[in-house]
């Protein structure tokens, strides 16, 4: 894994006008993160993608371009291919293949993020104390009998840099009392919390059960982030292919930052746009996104502003985490 360039100390900026190498991914994933005991994938080696149809490989060679707004109707079609290939992907997120692509694509830290009980921030520290460049998040363990402040306050303790929530995979509201709880306990940390936002699926057939994919509209966020101005919050993947009323919702909100994973060029500019260039955070949501495109959309939308791609690529995620 890349290390951070010496004679720097880690999260530390750049002077003005010198160049930045330190990329943050704001979104990724360790660990099987949608079955029970996903941590000791981690450790896993020589572990490879199960060949099948992938279509999110099709979109990403393409940069994730919406073709005259068919990316829903696409998405609708092949829904149950593409959730097939997004499991596949999921069950190769192990250590060594996070390492070699953050490697193969020079990102410096990733952002991990958790989604428990399947993988939790206790599956995430050892690997975050051993590898400089893997930020731990820790999220909310609705099985657990502790109070959620007492584990929160702990995790943070234990060096967590945010809170992740992801209201589908876990099958709870983001307004749902004890998730709001767990916020308002958090905010006392004046760290980011990431929810994942937009529509997804993520099991097949009879387990189908264990989501609810609506939980993951727009509109849970937008009152989320209005009930808790005081915290900083990160809509994930910006919405997924509901990117445009994240943008009506929230696009005037100052606690608001969005992350670019399956956003294309022209969506990430106008991301740019709406929310302004401090609040844009470059993102891959590895394994489920590659980092090479991802990175190859990010730069792109920056259009050769070498201060602009500084920021989304590294400094919005280094200051909204307080790595400087």
């Amino acid at each position: 894994m890349a290390a951070p360039p010496r004679g720097r100390r880690r999260g530390a900026f750049a002077r003005e006008g010198e160049r930045v190498d330190e990329i943050i991914d704001a979104h990724s994933h360790l660990g099987d993160i949608l079955y029970h005991g996903g941590g000791e994938l981690i450790g896993q080696t020589g572990v490879k993608m199960e060949p099948i149809f992938d279509p999110a490989a099709i979109s990403e060679r393409t940069l994730h371009r919406d073709f005259l707004g068919s990316g829903r109707l696409i998405y609708s079609l092949l829904e149950k291919w593409i959730t097939r290939a997004e499991r596949a992907r999921n069950f190769t997120a192990t250590l060594e293949n996070f390492s070699n692509s953050m490697e193969e694509t020079g990102v410096t830290y990733s952002i991990c993020l958790p989604v428990p009980p399947h993988v939790t921030f206790a599956d995430l520290q050892p690997v975050a104390d051993e590898v400089p460049g893997v930020i731990p998040f820790t999220g909310v363990d609705y099985n657990r009998d502790r109070k959620l402040g007492i584990a929160l306050e702990a995790d943070v303790k234990a060096g967590a840099r945010g809170l992740k929530l992801h209201p589908i995979i876990q099958n709870v509201p983001l307004m749902g009392e004890r998730t709001r709880a767990a916020i308002d306990a958090f905010s006392v940390h004046c760290l980011p919390v990431l929810f994942h936002c937009g529509v997804s699926s993520y099991y097949l057939g009879i387990e189908k059960v264990k989501e609810n994919p609506s939980y993951g509209e727009i509109h849970y966020g937008a009152e989320l982030v209005r009930e808790f101005p005081e915290v900083s919050f990160i809509a994930g993947h910006s919405g997924l292919f509901e990117v445009r009323d994240v943008i009506k919702m929230m696009g005037g909100r100052s606690n608001v930052w969005v992350d670019t994973s399956f956003q294309s060029v022209a969506m990430v500019r106008e991301l740019i746009g709406a929310f302004g260039p401090e609040r844009v955070l470059f993102a891959s949501d590895w394994p489920y996104g590659k980092r090479a495109p991802a990175l190859a959309i990010a730069r792109a939308a920056c259009d050769g502003d070498a201060g602009l791609e500084r920021r989304v690529l590294f400094e919005n995620a280094a200051e909204l985490l307080g790595l400087s």
